[in-house]
């Protein structure tokens, strides 16, 4: 990429858009390693990529659902955030303990071991790349949030064994088919999702893990609906339909055949634009901090809610979040009602319930039909007689 960029955004529509050409192999050592398909590569779907970056920016968004029937690119999308992932700091404890913990609690808050370390100077973290974890379909809910190791009680030892919930600390988890989930790993989800950590007992051990992760997750509707309740948690909502244009879904062929065939040099073609990508959006993490809402874009957003009949209150950190990472991805630290307004659709569709109102309807029919009786009960109401005094005699 010769021609500098102003903005994450404007990066990313470049490179996306840009003529694909063939390159060279290189060398292959024989190595085993991840080849996800290059982020920058997907053609098109804007919308899906922009949500998906503005979830890395911003935890604070609350993830994101891609809706779509089969082959449109939603799997691959995900997978190919792994190379785009930040450094994050990471415990060196086995028990998750972290600076913040002695910041908040004091030294009673972590292990015996780590305050020996932090009284002496050694640090309690290291830097280590976020990981994309998945979530098998057909996983059980001792595979999510743990259970007791098999080897240790083969060596007459009880320890409980870290979950897939644990392992998607300070990482992206992803769920593909999430709507095919079964309830019980549905709820470990939400329970983790919500209180960034959860506690699993197995017979007299019990174990406390951190889980902070973004939670992304991907659907074909035809194969089912989503519970409200994890919908409700799930930030952005991207609706993925098929390429229009025929010279799209050439180009989109075209890039197909040549990551089946070598790669490598698939990868290798874009590894420029890719690193380019992965510094704006660590830097814009690092911005996010100071990026503010104007009062315009704060009533704005919060007008549109209203209008909306929109009632989780979820919707008004998810619009407003995702305005101030839109923000600082477009290089401003100031979000204003257009930014509101660009983040608008993916952040408040799905957020209202047909159901749900027919619902109140009814409710606030019946109301009606009860103050009305009460109201004509009371006018009804026989007047009391007056008792009449009698003299004694």
């Amino acid at each position: 990429m010769s021609e500098p960029v102003r903005s994450l955004t404007e990066l990313l529509e470049k490179a996306s858009s840009r003529r694909f050409i063939e390159a060279p192999a290189p060398e292959d050592l024989g190595r085993a390693e991840p080849l996800a398909f290059p982020f920058l590569s997907i053609v098109g779907q804007k919308e899906m990529k922009l949500a998906l970056m503005l979830a890395i920016i911003n935890p604070n968004i609350g993830g994101v659902l891609l809706i779509g029937t089969r082959g449109t690119g939603k799997s691959t999308a995900v997978r190919s955030l792994a190379e785009l992932l930040p450094e994050v700091q990471r415990s060196r404890c086995t028990y998750g303990c972290m600076p913040e913990d002695i910041e908040t609690g004091g030294m009673d808050a972590v292990c015996p071991g780590c305050a020996r370390r932090y009284a002496s100077g050694e640090p309690l973290t290291y830097l280590d790349h976020a990981h994309l974890i998945e979530l098998p379909l057909n996983a059980m809910l001792e595979d999510v949030v743990g259970g007791l190791d098999e080897r240790a009680s083969l060596q007459s030892r009880t320890r409980i064994k870290r979950g897939i919930l644990s392992k998607a600390d300070r990482n992206l988890l992803y769920v593909d088919e999430i709507n095919l989930l079964q309830d019980d790993i549905v709820d470990a989800i939400l329970d983790a999702a919500s209180q960034g950590n959860y506690t699993l007992h197995r017979g007299y051990q019990v174990a406390t893990y951190r889980s902070r992760f973004v939670l992304i997750g991907s659907m074909n509707p035809e194969e089912g609906l989503l519970r409200p309740q994890i919908l409700d948690r799930l930030g952005l909502r991207v609706v993925v339909k098929g390429l229009s244009k025929r010279a799209e879904r050439l180009d989109a062929y075209r890039r197909s055949v040549a990551y089946k065939t070598n790669p490598r040099a698939m990868i290798q073609s874009y590894t420029e634009s890719t690193e380019l990508l992965k510094q704006e959006i660590a830097a814009a993490r690092q911005l996010m901090l100071e990026v503010q809402l104007t009062s315009a874009a704060e009533t704005y957003g919060l007008k549109l809610i209203q209008e909306l009949g929109i009632d989780s209150l979820r919707a008004d950190i998810t619009l407003l979040e995702a305005a101030r990472a839109y923000a600082v991805a477009d290089g401003r630290v100031k979000a204003t009602p257009a930014d509101v307004r660009k983040v608008a659709s993916i952040s408040l569709r799905l957020r209202r319930s047909g159901m749900l109102q027919d619902y109140f309807v009814s409710l606030e029919k019946e109301e009606k039909e009860i103050e009305i009786m009460l109201d004509s009960l009371q006018r009804k109401k026989p007047a009391r007689k007056k008792k009449s005094a009698t003299k004694r005699t």
